[in-house]
């Protein structure tokens, strides 16, 4: 295990740098959503996506995939930090009290997880050490959902489904023209509606939305409408959603333009979302 792991400092939801365990695929975070210690696993070590979101936290974030895996060394990462987490003292020595707990093992990082070719393979790898430490816990893959549509991505879904996972499945807004300015994609709602219909046929799949104000101005009512509209006629197949505002700050050119919404805004959102789909929604201001 790296000697950089014990030398970080503490962990809190306010910083989820990538870094934190001086690891190049493994890094613990304080995670909100979660409740506690997520292990996250970066595949894009490169800081490359296939989006641009204007709310990314990722420093030097540019367009693409990442670089070939070595998954030896993810096998490895992981192994090790799982045993300063359990077996030895990290979490008393990095983790606040209220959050020393492994919450899940969580496919995010720094790009697209499912844009590395390997990515079912990485999820073969990521069972297998859990099965190896006795370890229960869910398998979170936390995705933009834009490759869905290949195999081998729905062969790494149904893999995490099988090892008791879920899929977070990022829905920002649901106009093409919104997201375009969002996501920086030329999203079609269609293939999207597709897409996360494929994967909560795979894996208990939420969607995830970050709801904020741009350039001083709070999403539209025909906004949140046509979210609802969307969502509306996937609502028994999917298992609910995470919304949640910016805690923290992007990284990005377009940071300036974006301002946190009112914990009551996000809270009315969610009421809506609820009466008009009946998914449950769980806000994280």
């Amino acid at each position: 295990m790296s000697a950089e792991l014990y030398n970080a400092g503490m962990l809190t939801t306010d910083d989820h740098s990538r870094a934190s365990a001086g690891l190049r695929y493994v890094y613990p975070v304080v995670s909100r959503r979660a409740g506690g210690v997520s292990v996250g696993v970066n595949l894009n070590p490169n800081n490359a996506c296939n989006w641009a979101c204007l709310y990314c936290q990722v420093e030097g974030l540019t367009r693409g995939g990442p670089p070939p895996l070595d998954l030896n060394l993810l096998e490895s990462e992981l192994s090790g930090f799982l045993e300063a987490a359990i077996h030895g003292d990290y979490l008393v020595r990095h983790v606040p009290p209220a959050a020393r707990r492994l919450m899940d093992v969580a496919f995010s990082g720094n790009g697209e997880p499912t844009s590395a070719p390997e990515f079912a393979d990485a999820v073969t790898r990521v069972g297998l050490v859990l099965r190896r430490f006795g370890l229960s816990v869910p398998v979170r893959l936390i995705t933009n959902g834009s490759l869905l549509h290949r195999p081998a991505v729905q062969n790494g879904i149904r893999q995490l489904g099988e090892l008791g996972g879920e899929v977070w499945y990022k829905l920002d807004r649901a106009t093409a023209g919104e997201a375009a300015e969002i996501n920086g994609v030329a999203w079609v709602p269609e293939k999207a509606v597709r897409n996360l219909e494929s994967c909560a046929a795979l894996a208990p799949t939420w969607v995830q939305t970050c709801w904020f104000a741009l350039d001083g101005q709070a999403p539209s009512a025909a906004s949140a409408d046509a979210y609802c509209r969307l969502l509306q006629p996937l609502a028994e197949k999917l298992a609910g959603v995470h919304l949640y505002g910016l805690a923290r700050p992007s990284m990005q050119p377009a940071a300036p333009r974006l301002t946190a919404l009112p914990v009551e805004t996000l809270q009315q959102f969610a009421a809506q979302i609820e009466k008009n789909t009946g998914l449950r929604v769980i806000v994280s201001p």
